[in-house]
């Protein structure tokens, strides 16, 4: 099993808060990774209840009183989305015995999207995200950094015998997804045109978002689309990369970027199931800024990102915050060997007062290009955070 780099967050979030909440896209290995902390701690009972089997949620009929009789064990509650009426049973009992470590809830929805966790549990749970692999889990190796890109981060996916047994299951999820999971939200959502939107936005990954063009070629309004995006960003699928906006007499871009967050999701909805047909797709640059962004949001943990750009064409891929709200860490992404910036991240730099920027590139050298500047190859993101 590959070891994941949230384990020991978790680990500790339970020793300090009554409810953690493992939450995720859908077979990212959240219970696999809840059940290897549970086997770790065998000073305590573990009870795993997943409340998509019709027996676990059966028990949970009066779940006031079968969660009393367990109230000095580690209990797991799998697939939380789909029962949102637990969270205000689970406030009461932590407040009659709050001890850290009671409960552990995994969910595949954000709490913008259940609502009733930030309203019932405040100060009572830690948040913790579980992403698809990533290389500093993978492993520091060209090969498997290639095969990440291509297949994406889901450990099915990524560890599949092959390319075309990994699309297939690619495949799958998106039908599920569309099928099964939305639905299960109690979301009365078109399976077709939620596919639909899926691809276009596919093929505007990394791209400005303009809900009024996607409406329109949809056949829609533009506040339909944004239902559909808040969906996919609220099941962890896609991500809204806003722009920063600095105090400066220049006309900035106001639309957030767009991308999808696994980019084996990406690769599979464009019909992209091997390394040769990536290189030839138009997609290819915008795939590897998108894929490169993830991995470095999984390995920093930012409080805030960004991306800059004005209207003049002064651009940066993304900025990182220091301890202010300010960035102080600019990232460009480039997917060459010879990663020369191009004259629009140099006049960014001038625009904004950043500490330190890296030059994101498919190389194998880190070699500076000016003072605060450095060429970053992307296989150095399988270190520690301290490598940016």
């Amino acid at each position: 099993m590959i070891e994941r780099q949230l384990s020991k967050q978790l680990e500790q979030a339970l020793t300090r808060y009554p409810v953690v909440a493992l939450l995720g896209p859908r077979q990212v290995g959240k219970t696999t990774l809840a059940r290897a902390v549970a086997r770790a701690n065998r000073e305590r009972a573990c009870i795993h209840l997943d409340l998509e089997r019709p027996s676990d949620l059966a028990k949970l009929a009066d779940p006031e009183l079968y969660l009393e009789q367990h109230r000095d064990a580690l209990v797991i509650l799998d697939e939380v989305q789909r029962v949102p009426g637990l969270f205000p049973v689970l406030r009461a009992l932590v407040d009659s015995q709050r001890v850290p470590g009671r409960f552990l809830v995994l969910g595949a929805a954000a709490p913008e999207l259940l609502r009733q966790p930030a309203e019932s549990l405040a100060g009572r749970i830690r948040y913790l995200e579980l992403t698809p692999l990533t290389l500093a889990e993978v492993g520091a190796d060209s090969d498997l950094l290639r095969r990440l890109w291509l297949r994406g981060g889901y450990p099915e996916s990524f560890l599949a015998e092959s390319d075309s047994a990994s699309l297939e299951w690619r495949e799958a999820f998106v039908a599920t997804y569309l099928e099964r999971d939305v639905p299960a939200l109690g979301l009365r959502l078109s399976p077709i045109a939620l596919r639909r939107f899926w691809l276009m936005l596919a093929h505007r990954h990394g791209q400005l978002w303009n809900a009024s063009a996607l409406a329109a070629s949809l056949g829609t309004r533009a506040p339909t689309v944004e239902r559909y995006l808040d969906l996919l960003c609220n099941t962890y699928l896609a991500r809204r990369l806003p722009p920063y906006h600095a105090n400066l007499e220049k006309r900035l871009v106001k639309s957030p970027k767009i991308y999808l967050r696994d980019s084996g999701l990406l690769h599979a909805l464009l019909g992209i199931g091997d390394e040769e047909t990536l290189h030839g797709h138009p997609v290819i640059g915008f795939s590897w800024e998108g894929f490169i962004i993830e991995q470095v949001l999984a390995l920093r943990q930012p409080r805030d990102a960004w991306f800059f750009r004005t209207a003049a064409g002064a651009e940066i891929d993304l900025l990182l915050p220091g301890r202010s709200s300010t960035p102080t860490h600019a990232i460009e992404i480039k997917y060459a060997l010879d990663p020369k910036p191009a004259r629009g991240f140099w006049s960014a730099l001038k625009d904004l007062t950043v500490e330190h920027a890296d030059v994101v590139y498919p190389g194998k050298e880190s070699y500076p290009l000016t003072e605060h500047v450095q060429a970053l190859p992307a296989i150095a993101l399988a270190a520690s955070p301290d490598i940016l």
